[in-house]
């Protein structure tokens, strides 16, 4: 296994109700030849989640669907929610990988557009919930689940306004989204949401040694460094679980102190 495991606890449930086990994972940027990825992502399922997110970025090449779809087949029959990020509308192109750790004057690169239309055809005809400006209700576990989500906002394609407004009758609401850029979060946080659900930084992709631990140079948008991975909370904003993701862009295949990882994150009930 050539990827870390994060755990992580969110008490959000109602007392009395059943633990939610989620499986989290982000920035698959899968090519036909990511042989050990491909093999990675079938040992999800070993995990036996009640419910499974991704957040954005499952390809980096033409040919990239047919992979995808074989590489998430264990977890399809899984109830799904999805959104997807700049690199699934765009194949990568060769850039300096050094303007990664650089300020962000939101200049874009664009390669050839993707075709993402296959694979969310695909996945929602498995079942799976596409959240890009959509709502949904799912029950997991005799719980109630409010999901909403957003377009990319890396690429500002992202429109809150679209699902925004008091969560539906439900237990608890949660939002995904690819790029935790801070207007998202203000959104979803002014509406009350329990948990937030994210990716794109690649957990700063590259970290330096720190107190206890590392620390992200960048998060390739506003989310300040010391949020770029893992479970956080700042104030009494929703909880932010970050995805560090499992790859790269095929130009840029270096991570440094953030594994590739994917996360089992168990929604619990309040204490």
């Amino acid at each position: 296994m050539s990827y870390v495991l994060r755990e992580a606890e969110i008490p959000i449930l109602p007392l009395g109700h059943a633990p939610i086990r989620i499986l989290h994972f982000s920035d698959l940027h899968l090519t036909p030849a990511r042989k050990s990825e491909i093999a990675d992502i079938k040992s999800f399922a070993q995990y036996k989640p009640d419910l499974v997110i991704s957040t954005g970025d499952f390809l980096a090449h033409m040919d990239a669907v047919p992979v995808t779809l074989d590489a998430l087949e264990p977890l399809l029959d899984t109830p799904g929610l999805f959104v997807f990020g700049s690199n699934d509308y765009y194949a990568p192109k060769p850039k300096n990988p050094l303007k990664y750790l650089l300020p962000d004057h939101g200049e874009r690169i664009h390669g050839q557009d993707l075709p993402w239309p296959e694979l969310d055809l695909a996945l929602q005809a498995r079942g799976w919930k596409n959240l890009n400006h959509h709502r949904t209700t799912i029950s997991i576990n005799g719980t109630t689940i409010e999901a909403r989500g957003t377009d990319d906002a890396h690429l500002e394609f992202d429109d809150y306004s679209l699902v925004a407004g008091p969560p539906a009758d439900c237990d608890i609401s949660i939002g995904v989204t690819h790029a935790p850029y801070l207007r998202i979060l203000k959104g979803m946080s002014d509406d009350r949401l329990d948990a937030i659900f994210a990716g794109h930084t690649h957990g700063g992709q590259v970290r330096l040694p720190w107190f206890g631990g590392s620390r992200a140079l960048t998060t390739n948008c506003d989310l300040p460094h010391w949020r770029a991975r893992g479970l956080t909370q700042f104030g009494n904003e929703p909880y932010l679980h970050v995805s560090a993701g499992m790859g790269t862009s095929p130009f840029a295949r270096i991570r440094v102190a953030s594994p590739p990882e994917v996360s089992l994150v168990t929604l619990t009930p309040k204490n």
